[in-house]
């Protein structure tokens, strides 16, 4: 199976910074893109970032100029630089990646625990 372990949560004051971390393993032929989402209680899950493999990124407006994700493509693993951080970040946020599954033989999506972050004012 495929895992994501995701870490780099935590608490911070407004303006601070955090750096997430997730690493994918298990039954990984080859990754096709990863990213970050996050979800709020009573919110749908959001887009964060996203990277392809080619190094494509995808950012939500509101985190353009704030957040940054990069990839570690030989350690399978995906980050994001989070900058200027508002109590409106506070959330928490999920690794997710679009893979496709040595085992299987099929592309699909897996998800990370989640880690927590939070911002205090």
């Amino acid at each position: 199976q495929v895992q994501l372990v995701e870490s780099g949560g935590g608490l911070v004051q407004a303006g601070g910074s955090l750096r997430l971390s997730c690493a994918a393993s298990g039954s990984i032929f080859s990754i096709n893109a990863m990213g970050w989402y996050r979800q709020t209680p009573g919110k749908q899950r959001e887009l964060v970032a996203t990277i392809t493999t080619g190094g494509s990124t995808n950012y939500a407006d509101s985190m353009k100029g704030r957040f940054t994700i990069s990839r570690d493509n030989a350690k399978a693993t995906v980050y994001l630089q989070m900058n200027n951080l508002k109590p409106e970040d506070t959330a928490v946020y999920y690794c997710n990646a679009d893979v496709n599954n040595y085992d299987t033989g099929r592309r699909s999506d897996y998800w990370g625990q989640g880690t927590q972050v939070t911002v205090s004012s």
